[in-house]
């Protein structure tokens, strides 16, 4: 390890050498925040609909992660492109672009009928009563999938074409803007498909619809003579689904302590920016490993630590800064729509301990899954947002409950 005062220098060399992607990344959280928040109420004021409708708690942090999971990659894989001087942004589906565009398309249709498959699974596993069937489960998941695909699509390209334009690091930015907007489109919408819930006639037909939808894109894809979306998909579905699977871990803790939050609907609110926060800021640090590993800035078989200290430094730099605005905006939030909660005091130490906890174990996750990956000779900007966004889901909650604890409010 480089002493204290090297690294220090190093980063402050670092602030200075690229002020702009410093400050892309930190208005990257304060969009992730923002976003969060808006999931965060939306998670607030649906709790009726989460008592209403048993193990829907499960899903919904492994169905909004994996849209974040799957166009955090897209994002990732575009970064490095770009520094890799190989991106020219294109439509067909033959080009780099077009590939990616069209893996992330089958990931999110596959996946949506993959996890509401476990879903139902976890359900009879630990004896959820009254959970939702299995048709109910794929309804929510697929049909509440569609639109979060063309939006979080959009903005992931729109966000690639300003960095290119304005220079800034895609790698800084991708993760925090791609992860929240998919936070903040997927719950209203899986929200809304609720609506469709044990509706006769029609729940199982559009059940049967998405799941041979789903399947059927998923194989297309698996036998495609498209090098790149026939790679990023075969390498990316178990990945996803065992991301999927800790995601649900997470619900699993959610429902057990889902009485105390729904008491204290403030520590509710503050539950999506949290996750999404972690997991955005380890998704920088695995963005950044990914392409110093491409380019041959780091070497795998050597170690990456001595490599990435200035990275670490940057990352929490900006956790520190960002849960503390977390922190503030929630409890100005609360005041504002009367919601019960703890108070300033708490919901400060509570916010900023349990993401600095998340944040670093998130990172552990983020070096050991670059580190591996690489050396397995497949590629981290497939494996490592997924990686990192589904365990920050299990570790952030996780964290969340042990600061509860701490803090006496549970």
């Amino acid at each position: 390890m480089r002493p204290p005062r090297r690294v220090g220098a190093r980063f402050v060399a670092l602030l200075r050498a690229d002020p702009n992607g410093v400050r892309a990344g930190f208005v990257a959280l304060l969009i992730s925040t923002a976003t969060g928040l808006v999931a965060g109420i939306t998670l607030g004021s649906i709790t009726g609909t989460l008592e209403e409708l048993p193990g829907l708690v499960i899903l919904v942090p492994a169905a909004v992660g994996m849209r974040g999971n799957v166009f955090g990659a897209l994002g990732s894989r575009i970064g490095t492109s770009v520094h890799a001087g190989t991106f020219r942004l294109g439509w067909r589906i033959d080009t780099e672009v077009g590939q990616n565009l069209a893996s992330a398309v089958v990931l999110s249709m596959a996946l949506a009928f993959g996890l509401a498959v476990v879903a139902k699974g976890f359900s009879i596993a630990f004896g959820v009563e009254g959970a939702l069937s299995l048709a109910d489960f794929v309804v929510v998941s697929v049909v509440g999938g569609i639109i979060p695909i063309a939006v979080v699509m959009a903005i992931t390209l729109a966000v690639a074409a300003l960095s290119v334009r304005y220079d800034w690091d895609l790698d800084n930015v991708a993760a925090p803007v791609v992860t929240a907007a998919a936070d903040t489109v997927t719950l209203p919408s899986l929200f809304l498909a609720t609506a469709l819930v044990g509706v006769a006639g029609v729940t199982p037909v559009l059940a049967l619809a998405g799941a041979a939808l789903g399947v059927g894109l998923l194989v297309a894809a698996w036998r495609s003579r498209l090098p790149i979306l026939r790679r990023v998909v075969r390498e990316s579905v178990p990945v996803l689904l065992f991301a999927g699977f800790v995601s649900m871990l997470a619900g699993l803790t959610i429902q057990g302590r889902l009485g105390p939050l729904v008491r204290q609907p403030e520590l509710l609110v503050v539950v999506p920016p949290l996750l999404s926060l972690a997991g955005s800021l380890a998704g920088i640090l695995a963005s950044r490993l990914a392409t110093k590993l491409h380019l041959g800035l780091v070497e795998a078989r050597r170690g990456l630590w001595r490599g990435i200290s200035e990275d670490l430094a940057l990352v929490y730099f900006l956790a520190v800064t960002i849960f503390v605005v977390l922190a503030s905006v929630t409890e100005l939030i609360a005041a504002a729509l009367s919601l019960d909660g703890p108070g300033f005091g708490t919901i400060l130490g509570v916010v900023v301990l349990a993401g600095l906890i998340a944040t670093t174990l998130s990172n552990f996750v983020a070096y050991a899954g670059a580190l591996s990956t690489f050396r397995f000779g497949l590629d981290p900007d497939n494996l490592g947002i997924p990686l990192v966004s589904s365990a920050s889901d299990l570790l952030g909650s996780a964290s969340l409950i042990l600061c509860l604890v701490i803090f006496g409010l549970t």
